[in-house]
C-alpha cells in the first residue's frame, strides 16, 4: 500500500459510543488562580465522525470522565468553547477553502477529502468549534503571565490551507500561529508533535517560514499515512534548519523517545521561542488501532513538563497543549489527562 496517499482508509474499526458532551456543564469547579486551562465543552464535543469512524464524537467524552475522576476540574480554569468567525479561520485557510466547506457543510453528503474526512450536515461549525476553542486558550494565554492551557479536541494537524486530510477540517494549530502573530505581535514560535502521523499540514503550510520552529516526532512515512516527515525535509529556503522531522520505524517506543526527545529540546531552546505549541497525539501510544508506535502516556507527560520547564527558563512560561489524534479511547483518556497533570506541575 503507498502510504502516501493510501490515508486510513482501508482501515477496520468499531463503532464508537453515543455522543458525548460535556459532563462539566453544570459543574463549574474553576480553580481561581490556577495557571492551568482546559477547554472542554458542547460545542468541542459535536467534532467527530459517525458510522464506526475512528475520530468518533465519543472522545471528547472519554477524556472528560478521566479528567473528572482524576478530580482534575477543580485545580484547573474550564473555559467554553466558541465557533471561530470566518476571518479567523482565513488567517490560515483561504477564502474559498472556508466557503467551500461552509457549502459542503449544508448538504452533509460524500467527504471532504480523498475519502477519510466524511462530511455531515453542520461540520463547518464543529469544525469552527475547534478552532474557535483553541484560539480561546490561546487568548487566555497571553493574557495572564507563565500560563498553559490544554484543548482535548485540538491540533488537527493534517488540513492544508487549502483542502481537508485525514479526519483534518480546519487547521487550528495554524490558525493559531498566525493569530499569536497578528493579534499579539508574538516573534518566533515553536511547534512540537508527537502524534504518530506527521504534521504535514503544519509543516508545509510554514515549510519556508523561518519564525515558526518545528520539531516532529511520528512513525516513518515508509510505513504510515501521509507518507511524509524525512529527516531531509528541514525547511525550504530562509526557514532551512528550522524544521527537525524525526521519523521513528514502527514498533518505536519509550526507549528510541528516549533517546531522541533531548534532540528535539535541543533543536527548540537555541531559537528561543516566545510560545510553545505541543500536539500530543495519542495514537503514538502502544495499543492504537490504526498505528504502530509503542509509546507511554508517560512519553506524553514528559514532553508537556520539559516544555514548560524550558518555557520558564525563556522567561515567559507559555505552553498550549493540544490533544491531536488518538483512536484507542483509553490511551487518550490517561495520555491527554496526564499532560493535564504536567502543565498543574510543571
Amino acid at each position: 500500500m503507498n502510504a502516501r496517499v493510501a490515508g486510513y482508509c482501508g482501515v477496520i474499526w468499531s463503532k464508537p459510543c453515543s455522543v458525548a458532551g460535556s459532563e462539566l456543564d453544570s459543574k463549574r469547579l474553576n480553580a481561581k488562580g490556577s495557571e492551568v486551562a482546559v477547554v472542554v465543552g458542547e460545542r468541542l464535543a459535536r467534532y467527530g465522525f459517525g458510522d464506526g469512524h475512528p475520530f468518533g464524537p465519543d472522545r471528547h467524552g472519554a477524556f472528560v470522565r478521566e479528567f473528572e475522576q482524576r478530580g482534575l476540574p477543580r485545580q484547573v480554569v474550564t473555559l467554553e468553547p466558541r465557533d471561530a468567525t470566518s476571518a479567523e479561520l482565513q488567517l490560515f485557510h483561504t477564502a474559498e477553502y472556508v466557503h467551500f466547506i461552509m457549502e459542503r457543510s449544508q448538504s452533509g453528503t460524500g467527504y471532504l477529502d480523498g475519502g477519510d474526512t466524511p462530511n455531515y450536515r453542520g461540520v463547518f461549525e464543529a469544525a469552527s468549534s475547534v478552532v474557535g476553542s483553541t484560539l480561546t486558550a490561546t487568548d487566555w494565554i497571553m493574557r495572564g503571565a507563565r500560563r498553559r492551557a490544554f484543548v482535548p479536541i485540538g491540533g488537527l494537524h493534517h488540513a492544508a490551507r487549502t483542502k481537508a486530510a485525514g479526519f483534518c477540517v480546519f487547521n487550528d494549530c495554524g490558525v493559531a500561529v498566525e493569530h499569536l502573530r497578528r493579534t499579539y505581535s508574538v516573534g518566533r514560535i515553536a511547534y512540537v508533535d508527537i502524534d504518530a502521523h506527521h504534521g504535514d499540514g503544519v509543516f508545509y503550510g510554514f515549510e519556508d517560514d523561518p519564525d515558526l520552529i518545528i520539531a516532529d516526532l511520528h512513525q516513518s512515512g515508509e510505513s504510515l499515512y501521509p507518507g511524509t516527515g524525512s529527516s531531509e525535509e528541514t525547511g525550504r529556503g530562509a526557514a532551512e534548519g528550522t524544521k527537525l522531522n524525526v521519523p521513528l520505524p514502527a514498533g518505536s517506543g519509550e526507549a528510541e523517545f528516549s533517546e531522541v526527545w533531548p534532540q528535539m529540546m535541543a533543536h527548540l531552546e537555541q531559537f528561543n521561542p516566545s510560545f510553545f505549541i505541543l500536539q500530543c497525539g495519542a495514537d503514538s501510544i502502544a495499543g492504537d488501532p490504526i498505528t504502530n508506535l509503542n509509546l507511554t502516556p508517560a512519553c506524553h507527560a514528559r514532553a508537556a513538563r520539559e516544555l514548560c520547564a524550558m518555557a520558564d527558563r525563556l522567561g515567559h512560561g507559555r505552553v498550549l497543549a493540544l490533544g491531536g489524534g488518538g483512536y484507542d479511547r483509553g490511551n487518550l483518556a490517561r495520555a491527554w489527562n496526564g499532560v493535564v497533570e504536567a502543565l498543574l506541575a510543571a
